[in-house]
């Protein structure tokens, strides 16, 4: 029986992770963790015999830890399931690495903070890694087996969000009901607001660096408002890998809790009459895309700074304390404040991160009411 811990258990990742093990006869949950939704938290473990919780707001039948290793050592899990929210999730990433357990990362924070943390402890341990998101989990099976000399890029898609087509004009007055009705996915709020505003895919083409080992030149975007590829790798000879499927997070989920067995079986795909259209990201009305890159190619702390500013924009825009095209004006203040110094400790990335939502706060509080 696979034993596996959900942390960020009453999210949408959460909730769907919950599904694909309750569905699975080889699979069990060992323990939960959540962020503030204890009463949730408690009726999932009731539903399912967990004994083992943890709730960041307070509750939970072990004691709250920053870092959650208190939770991964009462559980001992084979697989941590990261659906945490924000940079909270890169601790308990941390932690489950050096203790060699295989980590099922849906959490972009830990790689795009601590990428370089994240690295090295899997190469001292030889703990596993294996993305969650559906466009990371598309370029993790097509690349298997592909050596990389013949990669020329990869290729990650971006449905465009609600707010797709519209220039950056169009978007200054757009409100947060708005932006949170994506068109394709359904979401967290704040996962929903980094969709509209490209952030989601900046980040992601961090992750990508990361976890596939690839130089920013060979991470491309384009906008696929179908959803249905997740992503497309390039090869020397001219063709293009594509993986193509439903916009259901509950495949990728369970190809990460099943790697390196088969995933489970799906509904097949109807291709019959459907239509896929590709166009480049707008990066003039959507500069959080550019933001991310940039802060990525610069390396060091950075893409630390990048992650704690969007957090600190994206909330006050959900607060209605600043405008949709202030968050990436709020990004890019910050990275101007705070220079990139080496990411070489825990310490270093959580200053940055502090430093940084110090100089977003400070450039949320100077937009004009």
């Amino acid at each position: 029986m696979t034993r596996v811990l959900v942390l960020g258990c009453t999210g949408s990742i959460g909730v769907q992770a919950l599904q694909v093990i309750d569905a699975a006869p080889d699979m069990e949950v060992c323990g939960l963790a959540c962020g503030r939704r204890g009463d949730l938290m408690a009726e999932q473990a009731t539903a399912r015999g967990v004994p083992h919780t943890v709730c960041a707001g307070g509750g939970g039948t072990v004691p709250h830890d920053a870092d959650l290793a208190g939770l991964i050592d009462a559980c001992a899990p084979d697989i941590v399931l990261n659906a945490l929210v924000g940079a909270a999730g890169l601790r308990p990433t941390l932690a489950a690495l050096e203790r060699g357990v295989t980590v099922a990362l849906a959490n972009k924070e830990s790689l795009v903070a601590g990428g370089d943390l994240v690295a090295a402890i899997r190469a001292r341990t030889g703990a596993r890694l294996v993305p969650v998101d559906s466009e990371h989990s598309a370029l993790f099976q097509l690349l298997d087996g592909v050596p990389r000399d013949r990669v020329r890029a990869a290729v990650l898609t971006a449905s465009g969000g609600p707010f797709r087509g519209r220039t950056a004009d169009e978007l200054e007055g757009v409100t947060r009901r708005d932006a949170l009705r994506h068109p394709t996915w359904e979401m967290g709020e704040k996962i929903t607001i980094d969709s509209a505003t490209l952030m989601n895919k900046g980040l992601e083409v961090i992750e990508a660096h990361h976890l596939f080992d690839l130089d920013y030149d060979r991470i491309e975007v384009v906008v696929h408002p179908q959803s249905m590829v997740h992503a497309m790798v390039r090869l020397d000879d001219g063709s293009v890998l594509t993986h193509c499927g439903p916009p259901d997070m509950r495949v990728p989920i369970g190809h990460a809790l099943r790697h390196p067995a088969a995933p489970p079986p799906g509904e097949p795909m109807d291709l019959v009459g459907r239509r896929l259209d590709f166009e480049a990201p707008d990066e003039a009305a959507f500069p959080c895309l550019g933001l991310a890159r940039d802060a990525g190619r610069e390396g060091g702390t950075a893409p630390a700074v990048l992650n704690a500013a969007n957090e600190v924009a994206v909330a006050a825009f959900l607060a209605e304390r600043v405008g949709f095209m202030d968050i990436p004006r709020v990004v890019a203040a910050a990275l101007a404040a705070v220079p990139s110094e080496p990411a070489d400790t825990l310490d270093a990335v959580l200053d940055a991160d502090a430093r940084a939502r110090a100089a977003a706060s400070d450039a949320v509080a100077g937009v004009p009411a």
